[in-house]
């Protein structure tokens, strides 16, 4: 006749495991609790706080009352300008985003090959990174004055211009100059970041597609492009939150201008606030950020995890 095995009791050791980890445990909530409080200090207080401001119909300077999802509301429904900043902040960081992708994958496939005096190439392309965006921003402004700027000047010696052109306050032209003043600020970080998950790839990969007779074309698809997926992805998604994010080139080269043509996110917001005074709203005005930016990290988390599975 079988029967139910009895159930094994834990044995001493694991006893004596279970209770000194029962006696750690407030050790481990101690030691926690810095980083707990730098969290709650730094994150969730600020973000709780700047919601509760984006529902009330606040001044700069005042007290103001609650007034729910009217913030929100306002913007979705009766803001006009808001819609062509949204619009403004998609295209913007989409071309810029696109722009630094391409040219740095070309940096970091160029700078990957054996060439002569390397390592001073490599030195140069990271000045756009290093140098601060401020200087940056107003060192395009002046290429691009429409009076005194080199842009111009260029292009009248060469014969493809008549006539100066105001690049920074002609709404047809002025987005074009920001983000092409945003790509060449960022396309170093693709090109280095690229470059250095490029050097990780076995050189054996390679030479079994010499040997299987592959074209570059055939290696960069099959072997470069796996190989660099994950660096692409995580540096896509920290560049496209910077990118949406980006008030200081917009705001010192234009200010927002002409006409509201390069106006973002955060330049609205600004104007709004520290301008017109009306700091819920703008408060408002970034908090419709989040969605988006929690939408795109959801898009792109399951590219990173599938690619660190593989």
């Amino acid at each position: 006749m079988t029967g139910i095995a009895p159930t094994p009791r834990p044995g001493p050791g694991a006893r004596t495991l279970r209770q000194r980890l029962g006696r750690e445990a407030p050790l481990g909530y101690l030691l926690l609790l810095p980083l707990l409080l730098v969290t709650f200090g730094l994150l969730v207080y600020p973000i709780a706080n700047a919601f509760s401001i984006s529902l009330q119909d606040r001044m700069l300077g005042a007290q103001g009352p609650f007034i729910g999802l009217g913030n929100y509301i306002e913007l979705l429904t009766d803001d006009r300008r808001f819609r062509s900043v949204a619009g403004n902040s998609v295209v913007f960081t989409l071309v810029s985003v696109g722009g630094k992708i391409l040219i740095g994958m070309v940096m970091a496939l160029l700078l990957n090959q054996r060439l002569a005096m390397r390592e001073m190439f490599r030195g140069w392309l990271l000045f756009p990174w290093v140098a601060p965006t401020f200087v940056t921003a107003l060192t395009w402004r002046w290429m691009y004055d429409g009076t005194a700027g080199v842009i111009n000047y260029v292009l009248l010696q060469l014969g493809l211009i008549k006539l100066p052109i105001a690049w920074l306050a002609d709404p047809a032209t002025a987005m074009g100059a920001v983000i092409a003043t945003n790509i060449w600020r960022g396309f170093p970080f693709f090109g280095v970041s690229l470059l250095a998950a490029m050097q990780a790839i076995p050189h054996d990969l390679y030479e079994a597609a010499d040997v299987d007779g592959a074209t570059a074309w055939q290696k960069f698809v099959n072997v470069t492009l796996p190989g660099v997926r994950t660096t692409l992805v995580v540096t896509t998604m920290l560049s496209t939150i910077w990118t949406f994010n980006d008030f200081q080139i917009v705001f010192l080269m234009t200010g927002g201008g002409p006409a509201f043509a390069t106006h973002l996110f955060a330049t609205y917001a600004y104007k709004v606030g520290f301008e017109g005074s009306r700091i819920g709203y703008a408060t408002a005005i970034s908090f419709l950020l989040t969605p988006l930016l929690i939408v795109m990290i959801l898009a792109l988390s399951p590219l990173i995890m599938r690619s660190e599975n593989e």
